[in-house]
């Protein structure tokens, strides 16, 4: 039989722009690559990986115990059909749909991949309450089996998972994603305007409006400064921005809102530094990893995560959540100080390469399937 690898994933798109160095070195330590999530316009990218995709009844807005269940029953039907000898889990659902099925499966080992908490738990909203006692009782509950591991990105999410009964011993930690560095390559500065630039999902959680009234904050100072907003509205999360409200921003406040864009070191040609207003829930932001690869620095705010990556005073600033004040103070420094934005953004290209590369990261990965694969064998003779 085949070393047969299964990552239970949201979206194709997710797996790819996440997971895929991962998965590469997986494919080229020998495993056989299955890959089941949400499947749609990229499935084909991942099929030509030689991976096997599988679609799935999952999706990522809101959170639907019925649909949860029949994601755990489909899951549980390909587990008894493959028979993988590793179920790697990335996020909330995955991980409680996956690790249910595993539950009625012959599966050797579970590896549940907490990539952020994620806007139900940056959200503090008393509607949201309920659910999240109810997904952190889940958690506690799945991530304790005897053949269940942890895998988190930032040191915070360790400790949310400690703080839900996860012993340390079954917690392991590999930092981000990876960025693949000869991919995203520094950049020169461009000329002016000096330009900030967002990347990422329009949801409110990401701190797009911070970062809106913080270029507003700047315009009645006079300070000079292009604003780009580079990303499509979410309609499945529930603080997403209208694509009529993101017109407004871009009339009124005079921000260039671009939508989506396939190839983001587009952006880092026009962009002089990057921002990122976060509220939470970030497991280790990959726009950040990728501007810094850039030689980008940042501002960000001080939230789990995107802390990793931005060190306050070296490779950018880092300013509280909400705080449109704060952030505009710390837009301002960058925008008005071409020597600081070149030492920081050195800083961040330097920190990507020690600590973030994709070859990294899927070295980790591979490491940490042979280590707990040997501590499951072991377990299985005693």
């Amino acid at each position: 039989m085949p070393r047969r690898l299964l990552f239970v994933i949201t979206e194709d798109w997710a797996f790819l722009t996440h997971r895929l160095p991962m998965a590469r070195a997986a494919r080229d330590a020998g495993y056989e690559v299955h890959v089941a999530g949400r499947m749609g316009a990229r499935r084909g990218e991942i099929d030509a990986e030689g991976f096997t995709s599988y679609d799935l009844p999952l999706s990522r807005g809101g959170f639907s115990p019925t649909r949860i269940l029949r994601t755990a029953w489909e899951i549980r039907r390909l587990m008894r059909k493959l028979r993988p000898v590793i179920v790697h889990n990335v996020g909330i659902k995955p991980i409680i749909a996956s690790s249910s099925a595993a539950l009625v499966s012959p599966v050797k080992l579970v590896i549940n991949g907490l990539a952020g908490r994620g806007t139900l738990f940056a959200d503090n909203g008393r509607e949201t309450e309920a659910i999240r006692q109810l997904v952190g009782k889940l958690l506690g509950f799945l991530l304790t089996r005897a053949y269940s591991w942890a895998l988190v990105q930032n040191p915070d999410d360790a400790a949310f998972l400690r703080d839900l009964g996860v012993p340390q011993d079954r917690i392991r930690m590999i930092l981000g994603s990876g960025v693949d560095t000869a991919h995203f390559t520094v950049l020169p500065e461009p000329p002016p305007p000096v330009t900030a630039a967002f990347v990422g999902r329009m949801v409110a959680v990401k701190g797009v409006p911070t970062i809106v009234e913080a270029h507003e904050i700047l315009r009645h100072r006079g300070v000079e400064l292009r604003l780009l907003l580079v990303g499509d509205e979410d309609p499945e999360n529930p603080g997403s921005l209208a694509p009529e409200q993101l017109r407004e921003f871009a009339s009124a406040f005079n921000i260039h809102w671009l939508g989506h864009k396939d190839d983001v070191r587009e952006v880092w040609k026009e962009a002089h530094f990057a921002v990122l207003g976060s509220r939470g829930g970030e497991g280790l932001p990959k726009t950040l990893l990728e501007a810094a690869a850039c030689g980008r620095p940042m501002v960000a705010t001080d939230v789990p995560g995107s802390r990793e990556i931005v060190i306050d005073g070296e490779t950018g600033f880092l300013v509280p959540p909400d705080d449109p004040q704060a952030f505009a103070d710390a837009m301002e420094k960058l925008a008005g100080d071409a020597a600081l934005r070149q030492r920081m953004g050195k800083n961040a290209r330097a920190r990507v390469e020690q600590k973030f590369s994709a070859d990294r990261v899927g070295q980790e990965t591979v490491a940490l399937y042979s280590e707990l694969l040997a501590k499951v064998s072991e377990a299985g003779k005693s």
